[in-house]
This record gives structure tokens, C-alpha cells and sequence, in this order.
């Protein structure tokens, strides 16, 4: 799934799965390589396979040699119940690295939550510790970890809340957090980075994005994104492993063709 939603931590934190199916190994036929994705949650994935998570797992398949197919199911609570450990498809693009509902594979990119606003604001912020923020209008989108920054900072009594747990098919409160800081309906916005950057690159959009730090005893902003797999087999997460590593730099092209924030592993904006 993918983070971080916006998590998804993105597709990322918005998944819960039920009770586990019987394990049993790698006894899964691997002629395809059967991924599991929402079908419409750019810019991680869609039905067109316009998402980077589509683009990295024709990139994955290819060094696995298997063609690439899908099972679409939307990235709300069930997600992995009805995808993955249904056995329906093998592979969850992204989730965060350590997912205790999947096991997951080494990390292919490292990334983070950010506040955003317009670049013709004159504004300056490193983060939400800024008292300036107290006489603007913000937004976040509910149950994300930078909530948690908003009330620790007192900032939630002039916050919008955009909800975290939709159908993707019929709404997307992320964008119309991008598109409401555009028109001026809120001053800032907080976001899953990869969700905010591929918006503003997308539309040309006069967006300045500021990456959250994390601060001790609050919630992360800051996480490292792997692939999901079923518990019970080895062999078949090292093979992902393998292709990763393989293919690393053409995974972080696309990234980057995206607009992805990349940090490095000091939590700074890595170098293009």
C-alpha cells in the first residue's frame, strides 16, 4: 500500500487487514508477476497504469522476466485482506518499510510529509513550529502524522480536516487540498510529500513545499517505502530484492520523473 494516506504513509498507513490467511510458503505460481493496486490514486497507481508504482512494476517484471498483471481493489481499510493475503496478487507496490500486516522488502526510496503553500505568499516557515502560522488558515488530511504536529503546536483550531478514508474512484480530498491552497481557500497545507510534488508538477502549479522534520516524541514524517509480500516467502522477497537492487537507479529516475521529495539518509532533500 502506499504512505505513507496520503498515505498511503500515501497508498501507505490507510490499510488494515483481517485475520491471516494460511500460509504455506512460495507454492504461488510465478508465471506473472500479480500486483495489487488501487485503480485510480495517482500518482502512485491507476487503471491506465499511469502511477509510478505501475511504471516501477514494469520494471520489476521485466528483470523477473514475467509479464505484469493487476488486481484493482480501492486502498481503504481491507486492502491487504482482499488483495494480497486473498492470494488474488503477489506484490503491494509501496508501503512503509516494516509493515506489521506484510512482510516487506528493502526500501527503494526514502521520502517525507510536507507543509505547502503558494510561492508568491512571501512566506518563510522550516516547519510548524513557526509562530506565523497561528494567524493562517491550514489544512491536513485527518489520522496523518502531521496532525499530530498541529495539535503539539497548537495550530488544529484554524486547521481544515480532509478525510483520510475515501473510494479514490469517486474522490480525492489530497487534491482538492493542493487545489484549495492554490485558490487561497487555505493558507498552507500539509501532505504526503510524493501526493503534493507530483501536483505541482503536473499542473505547473506556483507551489513551494517545505519537508516536515521529524520531532522527538511526535509522530514520524519521515519513511522509508518498500514493496509488500506475503510472510512465508523467502525466496520469493529475495527475488524482489534482487530486481530492486538491480534496477535502482531506473526506480529513482521515474521517481524523480514524478516529482517524488527523495531524502537521503541524513533526512535531507537529496541531490537530483
Amino acid at each position: 500500500m502506499s504512505v505513507a494516506r496520503s498515505f498511503q504513509v500515501a497508498s501507505l498507513l490507510l490499510v488494515a487487514a483481517g485475520p491471516a490467511a494460511a500460509q504455506t510458503g512460495d507454492v504461488v505460481d510465478r508465471n506473472e508477476l500479480k500486483v495489487c493496486a488501487d485503480p485510480s490514486n495517482l500518482p502512485f497507481s491507476n487503471e491506465k497504469k499511469e502511477g509510478f508504482e505501475n511504471k516501477i512494476a514494469e520494471l520489476i517484471g521485466a528483470e523477473l522476466g514475467l509479464k505484469v498483471d493487476y488486481t484493482w481493489f480501492p486502498q481503504v481499510i481491507g486492502f491487504v485482506r482482499n488483495t494480497l493475503r486473498a492470494r488474488l496478487c503477489d506484490l503491494v507496490m509501496g508501503t512503509v518499510a516494516g509493515d506489521e500486516i506484510m512482510q516487506t522488502t528493502n526500501p527503494y526510496y526514502f521520502t517525507t510529509y510536507v507543509m505547502f503553500y503558494r510561492s508568491d505568499k512571501g512566506f518563510a516557515f522550516e516547519g510548524t513550529q513557526d509562530p506565523s502560522l497561528a494567524k493562517l488558515r491550514l489544512g491536513v488530511v485527518a489520522g496523518t502524522p502531521p496532525a499530530d504536529l498541529l495539535v503539539r503546536h497548537d495550530l488544529m483550531s484554524h486547521t481544515r480536516p480532509y478525510a483520510l478514508n475515501v473510494d479514490t474512484r469517486a474522490e480525492s480530498p489530497t487534491h482538492q487540498m493542493v487545489q484549495d491552497v492554490v485558490d487561497g481557500t487555505i493558507d498552507v497545507g500539509f501532505l504526503w510529500g510524493p501526493i503534493a510534488a507530483y501536483y505541482r508538477k503536473r499542473d505547473d502549479l506556483p507551489l513551494t513545499l517545505v519537508p516536515l522534520k521529524d520531532e522527538p516524541g511526535a509522530a514520524r514524517m519521515e519513511y522509508h517505502i518498500a514493496m509488500g509480500v506475503r510472510g512465508n516467502e523467502p525466496e520469493w522477497r529475495r527475488r524482489i530484492n534482487a530486481a530492486i537492487l538491480k534496477r535502482q537507479d531506473a526506480i529513482t529516475a521515474i521517481l524523480r520523473d514524478y516529482g517524488v521529495p527523495l531524502l537521503n539518509e541524513q533526512g535531507e532533500l537529496a541531490a537530483p
